[in-house]
């Protein structure tokens, strides 16, 4: 982002970086950039903490008044990361036995879905290449891959990583309209991707399909970011 923030500028547009790493703003110079002391992943704090997220809003644009920098002002308030938080929320029981769990788990996810959808003004993170209609079909594609089809012909509706995406993103913003949901009351931006990998059918699926794409020698590129590179454990290939 600091790097997009110079190109940018120098195209003659006012910018503002969120930092949530300080070492890393004071190296890249970016013209106006705000230090939130906050866990990776939550840019603008606590999901639906409405009133943090527009102080972090306010306190970023006032550095639009600063005509030249490169300047950093940390944010006055901060939000720790132990790295031990769960999510704890009520997942749906089976409706159909007799359907694949995780599109059976990912159809009754829906009605969470669309709650938190009203409750956000209809806006949502999902959708970058899925319907909601097509989630069933990217499920079932990665159970063929999973039990030995070959990820070019089991059908996936779209690129693997970015529909990997789009799966974790209903999941997550489900979560948020889940009875006993704690997902406002923690801290940690990861703990929401763990919860969906570790704790959901739909995520453990993935997981199975990623291990099976990688076993059976699809390029580095398309299996690699299926998950967050936190859980991944392989690293890129130099260059």
């Amino acid at each position: 982002m600091c790097t997009l923030a110079h190109v940018f500028e120098g195209l003659g547009f006012a910018t503002i970086a969120l930092a949530s790493i300080r070492e890393q703003a004071e190296r890249m110079f970016a013209p106006r950039t705000l230090f939130c002391d906050f866990p990776l992943g939550r840019p603008l704090g606590r999901p639906s903490d409405a009133a943090l997220q527009a102080r972090v809003l306010q306190a970023g644009l006032a550095l639009l008044d600063r005509e030249s920098g490169p300047v950093i002002v940390d944010f006055p308030e901060v939000l720790v990361d132990e790295g031990s938080e769960h999510i704890s929320c009520a997942l749906p029981p089976r409706f159909n036995p007799a359907e694949l769990a995780a599109v059976d788990e990912a159809t009754a996810l829906r009605g969470a879905y669309e709650r938190t959808l009203s409750t956000n003004a209809e806006r949502t993170n999902f959708g970058r290449v899925l319907t909601l209609e097509q989630i069933p079909e990217a499920f079932r594609a990665l159970d063929r891959i999973a039990t030995g089809t070959p990820w070019k012909e089991a059908g996936l509706p779209a690129d693997p990583a970015q529909l990997s995406i789009d799966l974790r993103t209903y999941y997550c913003e489900a979560a948020i309209s889940l009875p006993g949901s704690t997902v406002d009351r923690v801290g940690s931006g990861w703990a929401l991707e763990r919860w969906f990998l570790e704790k959901t059918e739909g995520g453990k699926l993935l997981m199975r399909a990623r291990e099976a794409m990688k076993a059976g020698g699809a390029p580095f590129a398309v299996w690699f970011y299926m998950a967050p590179l936190d859980q991944t454990t392989a690293a890129p290939p130099a260059g």
